[in-house]
Formats: structure tokens, sequence, C-alpha cells
């Protein structure tokens, strides 16, 4: 299978007065296309600073890092931002979308850096992306206007519709309650069968009964890469869940 990541030897440290902070010491893996993949860890384990290395948000300061095939880390500012609109879809834990923006024109927004796609393409292919997160009838509606859980949707409609060669996910359960998360998972799921590249960032450990591949770090370092061997059904995990009531 073809290789969509590509860590070696990742290193990032920050100076903060006379300290130097070591927040990631030598990270090395491999992700190929089709996996979904949960990184976890616990607060100061370096997964905010790997989810910004593999975004493209920040450089590291040794190793190399190449996201489908291209190496990052010698890259310019532009180039970078270039190739991280074209490559990569984020969906973030606060879903990020203007407030006074409908669905559609919140999704149409990668779409406006790319000079292939004019005004009706990029609304096409909004809409699209839209129904493929199951808010075909939301169209028009504003971020007032829906749920955490539709917002969230919007988030994810957006990260699709450039066609990224992976969707990098960070925390994006973290603001919903238990059913809405499971919605979400499933959604990942489904997206995952069908092909795409998800990087899953989280704390939550729960989270990694429902990927293929779990990453754990522990002070910068990986501490365990495994299979998942068992993976559960979030749309069993919904079913088997009492409905609340009123």
């Amino acid at each position: 299978m073809k290789e969509i990541i590509r860590l070696d030897g990742i290193r990032r440290e920050f100076r903060v007065g006379d300290e130097t902070i070591h927040a990631l010491r030598g990270i090395t893996f491999v992700i190929k296309e089709g996996e979904f993949v949960s990184i976890m860890g616990s607060s100061g384990s370096g997964k905010s600073t790997l989810l910004n290395t593999l975004g493209c948000l920040d450089t590291p300061s040794a190793g190399e890092y190449y996201l489908d095939g291209v190496s990052v880390r010698s890259m310019g500012r532009n180039a970078r931002a270039a190739l991280r609109n074209r490559k990569i879809g984020f969906v973030f834990q606060s879903y990020n979308l203007l407030p006074k923006t409908s669905a559609a024109e919140n999704v149409e927004l990668p779409l406006l850096y790319n000079p292939a796609y004019g005004s009706s393409e990029r609304r096409r292919k909004a809409i699209e992306a839209l129904s493929a997160v199951g808010l075909a009838d939301r169209l028009r509606h504003k971020s007032n206007q829906m749920s955490g859980g539709q917002m969230q949707r919007v988030a994810i409609a957006r990260a699709l519709v450039n066609d990224p060669a992976v969707i990098l996910a960070d925390e994006a359960t973290g603001n919903l309650d238990s059913r809405t998360s499971c919605e979400i998972i499933i959604l990942f799921q489904k997206l995952h069968r069908q092909g795409r590249t998800i990087i899953f960032v989280t704390h939550n450990p729960e989270i990694a009964q429902y990927s293929s591949r779990n990453i754990l770090l522990k002070d910068g370092r990986v501490q365990s890469d495994t299979l998942n061997t068992n993976v559960l059904s979030a749309a069993e995990t919904l079913a088997a869940m009492p409905v609340a009531e009123d």
C-alpha cells in the first residue's frame, strides 16, 4: 500500500527562558493509505506538537517528514501552506466554523484557495461533501441553527471537500456528548471503509477501540504502536445505548 505519512527521527525542541523543552524525542512511524490511526497520550506526551507537525503547522527541529511522498521539513512557509491545503483535511474539537456563514459556504472555504475551481464547481463539491456526511438538508443553515453534532459534520464535510490525502482530527469528539460522539465515530468508520486515511489525535482511550491502529505517546516518544485486531463497530455501540427520556 502507498505511504501517506513517513516520520523519520522527528525531534522538536522549544526554548523557554534558559530551559530547552524536548517535546518530541525521535518519532518514527509510517502511515499507509486507508489506515484509521488513533494517536493517544496524556497531557505533556507530545501529541499536540506531533499534530502540528503532521498538519504542516510546525517545523521539526530535526528528522524528516514526508507527506504523500513530499519532504516537508525543508519547505518554506508558503509552500508548506499550499501543501497543507491540498493534502490535509482538518477536523477540530471546536469545529472552527465561520458563525454567520451557511454550512455550504463553510465547506467551500478550502476551495477558495484552489484556482482549479470556479464558484459553481465549489458549490457542487460542497453539496457533495455535505451529502456524504448526511447534511444535504442543511446547506443554508448557519452555525447557530445547528447542534454540536451537526456542526462537527459540517467540519468533516469541509475536511473532505478538497479530497485530501489524509484527514487529521484533533479531539474531534471532545465537545460532544456520548451519543453524538458515537454518531461522529460512525461517520469516521464509514469514511475509513471508503478508503480514507484518518489520523485521530485524542486523549480518550475509548477511541482506540474503533480505529484500526493505535499509537501511544509518552514523554515525546512512541511508547507503543499496535494494530487493533478487534475493531468495535460504533454503530453497534450506538444501538446498544439507552435512549434518553425527556
